[in-house]
């Protein structure tokens, strides 16, 4: 049945609109997105997530993952409903202990209404149990979830979080995690941080996981399969957990022998970017068809294929400078994406001389004679290289000239000093290209935007004036030219790093 309510007067109007409470009125739905114009659907608008706990059950024979997220938020405007970024089937959904109601809508998002709006600035709880075959859904026309012989990978980037937790999926939103997962004995669970404990119960162990410190969603992971655990620690006493899957075939030693090398490579890196920041170290390798590594904080994460050659340090060296950037500061939006591999590139570099294989200058010198002023290597722009170039070559090597030139520019002194103090400066934290560059200027006391300009926004060849070498001008068929560094096939056997 439904009521009729008669008002007979302007003033029982105004006396019915008093009834409601104003705060009911203001509140509104959290954004879809968080505000990244490259992925407008990535991460959610209206809160700030502080910490997930995640209670996982896996059976690497089916694929089937069941949950139960516990995420901790604060809300940053009054929400009548929020979203999360999740792909798996939803069971319930609780906030702040009551039955909240949800659906789904687009490639990924998961709506929740809670029986009562959420006011701004209040801590909220909210508790997703879901289950479903990872490996079975798409978003975007593709998968981030890597089925392998004997179980799963979550690992990708810009996205990797919806196909097995719910999330707000975007850097600007670091949290907290534990990561607790129960797999049939014989079988390990590899997350990032520090191995808390294990145990065993009816045939099950669990393994239990924490990061405690900010750690962006894309930069979670979750292996599970047959692996030969390896640990030990580092000169500055870091603890190093590796992992390698029992089946790597003609790849296994090449894979031990590169990434054996973490915790020598972190100690190396410390000395041009600050004391590493992060109580955990280390890296996996399961038995994946994908070509790429992504620097998984904490435990990177890379593919057999990195090997395939023969062992190669320098991936290593790359996804482990993206523990300063990129992990500890990571981008504002993704168009910042030259601040993570501009500087993993540059740092290979840096690794090059330290092995006696090519200068920095020297490779600088090869990489500009190696694309002819007409080659559209030019025209992607690294401070801003569009969704479709994100992971482009040049975004790599234009990215670690730009980083060259500002060497040149400014000396050694005051590039090191940037090198140290941009980690320390923005830890734990995000940053754009806009703010290095004012970090930069700071530093030098020098102004910079049109050598920023050139390098990074400009969809053209610098002239050699601006590249700061002898040799520039010329190709490397051109006699006189520069000489190919022994470090660059190994180098270049890393362009695909990030390619997926």
């Amino acid at each position: 049945m439904h009521r009729r309510i008669i008002v007979p007067s302007a003033l029982g109007a105004a006396s019915l609109m008093l009834a409601i409470p104003a705060s009911a009125a203001a509140h509104s739905p959290g954004a879809p997105g968080i505000g990244d114009p490259y992925y407008p659907a990535y991460g959610n608008g209206g809160y700030d997530v502080s910490h997930y706990d995640l209670r996982l059950k896996y059976q690497p024979a089916t694929d089937r993952l069941e949950g139960t997220a516990t995420i901790l938020a604060r809300t940053t405007e009054d929400l009548s409903r929020f979203d999360l970024d999740f792909l798996l089937d939803v069971g319930e959904v609780r906030v702040n202990g009551a039955r909240a109601s949800f659906t789904t809508s687009g490639e990924q998002e998961l709506e929740i209404t809670p029986q009562k709006p959420l006011d701004k600035g209040t801590p909220f709880t909210v508790v997703v149990r879901y289950s479903g075959v990872p490996s079975s859904k798409e978003a975007f026309g593709f998968t981030s979830w890597h089925r392998t012989p004997d179980g799963g990978v979550g690992a990708n980037e810009p996205e990797a979080a919806a196909w097995w937790f719910p999330a707000n999926d975007h850097p600007l939103d670091k949290a907290t995690y534990d990561v607790s997962v129960q797999v049939p004995d014989g079988t390990q669970a590899i997350s990032n941080g520090t191995l808390q404990s294990t145990s065993s119960r009816l045939g099950w162990t669990r393994w239990n996981w924490r990061s405690d410190k900010p750690q962006a969603t894309y930069l979670t992971t979750l292996a599970i399969g047959k692996f030969d655990v390896t640990t030990g620690t580092t000169g500055s006493g870091i603890p190093v957990v590796n992992a390698y899957s029992r089946d790597l075939g003609a790849n296994d030693g090449a894979a031990r022998a590169s990434v054996e090398r973490t915790g020598e490579v972190a100690d190396w890196l410390s000395d041009y970017f600050g004391p590493y920041p992060f109580d955990a170290l280390g890296g996996y390798v399961p038995n994946t068809t994908t070509g790429y590594a992504l620097e998984t904080q904490t435990r990177p994460f890379y593919s057999p294929r990195q090997f395939a050659n023969g062992a190669n340090v320098s991936v290593v060296v790359h996804e482990l400078a993206h523990q300063w950037y990129g992990d500890l500061v990571s981008v504002r939006g993704w168009k910042d994406i030259w601040i993570n591999e501009g500087f993993a590139r540059y740092a290979q570099w840096l690794w090059s001389e330290h092995e006696g294989e090519g200068t920095a200058q020297e490779l600088a010198d090869y990489t500009y004679a190696s694309h002819p002023a007409d080659d559209a290597f030019w025209t992607v722009k690294p401070g801003d290289p569009g969704p479709e170039n994100q992971f482009d070559a040049a975004v790599y090597d234009r990215g670690a000239l730009a980083l060259q030139a500002l060497r040149n520019e400014i000396g050694d002194e005051d590039f090191l000093a940037i090198l140290k103090g941009w980690p320390a400066k923005h830890a734990y934290g995000n940053a754009s290209v806009a703010d290095f560059r004012r970090y930069a200027e700071e530093v030098s006391g020098k102004p910079l935007a049109a050598l920023f300009d050139t390098w990074l926004f400009q969809p053209s060849k610098p002239d050699t004036a601006a590249a700061h070498a002898r040799s520039l001008a010329k190709t490397p068929e051109t006699p006189g030219a520069p000489a190919q560094p022994r470090s660059w096939q190994k180098i270049t056997a890393t362009n695909d790093v990030h390619e997926h």
